[in-house]
């Protein structure tokens, strides 16, 4: 797999993703003071753009001809080790175990909400692979648990494979847990996985149409 990203001292590359193109130069608005921007208005512009240069890429789900899902499975097919953040109207649903992203904003998201979870997705880029596994995996499972109620979530094969699955990477991660604690959207969550708790609390932002 390729590994992605500016070199280390330069200014970090964020690729909007939006076939709304008033929305995607709004995020572009927010971001540019503090990284490197651009946009694409469709999936196919996205996978032009898409290179081994680009740290992040915020990508919308529902687009037309080629949805965001693609374009994501796309940019992993290629080998790109870039961070994606789904940014989309689209509630989250079981389906979103298998998809290979970052982190899962639900639209509305705010100025300070999408700048904080900017930062924060590129600063886990410096964590070795299996400790931003762990970080994805988490952040799934509060998704799931906001969204869905508990039978759901006790009948779903998918969910209980997912929650085996942060188990192992949670053995694989035990002695960097202590430089994660102090990222205050992702603590609870780790406390929760460490004491077996359901009550995961998830930082997304409220969904609307």
């Amino acid at each position: 797999m390729e590994q992605n990203g500016s070199p280390v001292g330069e200014e970090s590359e964020v690729l909007v993703v939006d076939d709304e193109p008033r929305l995607a130069d709004l995020f572009e608005g927010w971001l540019a003071s503090k990284w490197s921007v651009s946009t694409a208005y469709s999936g196919e512009e996205a996978l032009e753009k898409v290179s081994e240069s680009v740290d992040l890429v915020l990508l919308d789900r529902r687009m037309p001809e080629q949805s965001g899902d693609d374009v994501l499975a796309t940019i992993r097919s290629r080998g790109y080790d870039t961070r994606v953040v789904m940014v989309t109207a689209v509630d989250p649903d079981f389906d979103i175990i298998d998809m290979e992203f970052d982190d899962y904003l639900v639209k509305p998201v705010s100025k300070d909400e999408l700048l904080d979870n900017v930062a924060d997705v590129l600063e886990r880029a410096a964590y070795e692979s299996s400790v931003r596994e762990y970080y994805s995996l988490a952040s799934k499972r509060a998704l799931l648990e906001k969204e869905k109620a508990e039978h759901e979530l006790n009948e779903s094969t998918a969910y209980q494979e997912l929650l085996a699955r942060i188990d192992d990477v949670a053995a694989e991660t035990d002695r960097t847990i202590s430089r994660l604690e102090s990222h205050t959207d992702f603590a609870d969550v780790f406390r929760d996985l460490d004491s077996g708790t359901d009550g995961v609390s998830s930082s997304r932002s409220p969904s609307s149409d």
